[in-house]
C-alpha cells in the first residue's frame, strides 16, 4: 500500500502510461479512490521539469492527463447512471464504503453542477462525485461541459504547478526531500480516514 501511495515509485514503475491509467481510475472508478491523484500529478510535473523518469514535453503530458481525467469521469457517470439505485443500497466492503458515496452526495447537493469541477481538487470525493451525478440523472450535456472544464483545470493546473516549481533552484537542489514531503502529504488523507474509522468503532460497538 505504501508503494502505491508513493508518487515517485509509481512513476518509476509504470511511466507515463501508468500515470494515465491511475488518473483514469482515480477519476471515476470505485477502486481508485485511494490512489494519490494530486501528489501524482504534482510529482509528474516536478520530474518532467528535471528530465527525471519522464522525458515527454509538458504540453503532451498535460493533454494526455486531461483526456484520462475526463474519460475517467465519463465512465463514472455512466456507471452511476446504470447502477445508481443498487449502488446506494450496497453494503460496506473493504474497498467500498457507503460513507464515501454519501460524502460525494452531500458535496453534489451543496454545489450542484459546479461540484464536478470543485470535486477534482478534493481527494476521495473526486472519485465518487461523477458516480453520484450519474445516479442523480444530471443532464448529460451539463455533466460533459463541467467534466471537461474540471479535467483540464485539474490535470493541467496541478501538473504545471509541479513543473514550474521543479525549475526553481532550491527545489532542484532538494528534490529528494521535496518528494519525501509529497509522499507524507499524500498519506495524510489516508491517516485521517483511519483515525475517523477508529473513533467510530466504539460508538457502533456500544449500540
Amino acid at each position: 500500500m505504501t508503494s502505491l501511495l508513493d508518487p515517485q515509485s509509481l512513476i518509476a514503475t509504470v511511466g507515463l502510461i501508468g500515470i494515465l491509467a491511475i488518473v483514469f481510475a482515480e477519476s471515476g472508478l470505485l477502486i481508485g479512490f485511494f490512489l494519490p491523484g494530486d501528489s501524482l500529478l504534482f510529482t509528474t510535473g516536478l520530474l518532467a521539469a528535471g528530465g527525471v523518469l519522464l522525458h515527454q514535453p509538458l504540453w503532451l503530458i498535460c493533454l494526455l492527463v486531461s483526456i484520462a481525467a475526463v474519460a475517467g469521469d465519463q465512465v463514472g457517470y455512466l456507471f452511476g447512471r446504470r447502477v445508481g439505485p443498487a449502488l446506494f443500497r450496497r453494503p460496506d466492503s473493504r474497498l467500498f464504503k457507503q460513507e464515501n458515496l454519501e460524502r460525494a452526495g452531500s458535496f453534489f447537493e451543496r454545489y450542484g453542477a459546479r461540484s464536478i469541477v470543485l470535486a477534482r481538487f478534493v481527494p476521495i470525493v473526486r472519485t465518487f462525485t461523477p458516480i453520484v451525478a450519474g445516479a442523480g440523472r444530471m443532464h448529460y450535456r451539463t455533466f460533459v461541459l463541467f467534466n471537461v472544464i474540471g479535467g483540464v483545470l485539474w490535470g493541467c493546473g496541478v501538473t504545471i504547478a509541479g513543473y514550474f516549481l521543479g525549475q526553481i533552484a532550491f527545489v532542484k537542489d532538494h528534490i529528494e526531500l521535496i518528494l519525501i514531503g509529497i509522499v507524507v502529504v499524500s498519506l495524510i488523507p489516508v491517516a485521517l480516514e483511519l483515525l475517523r474509522a477508529r473513533r467510530r468503532q466504539p460508538s457502533s460497538a456500544s449500540r
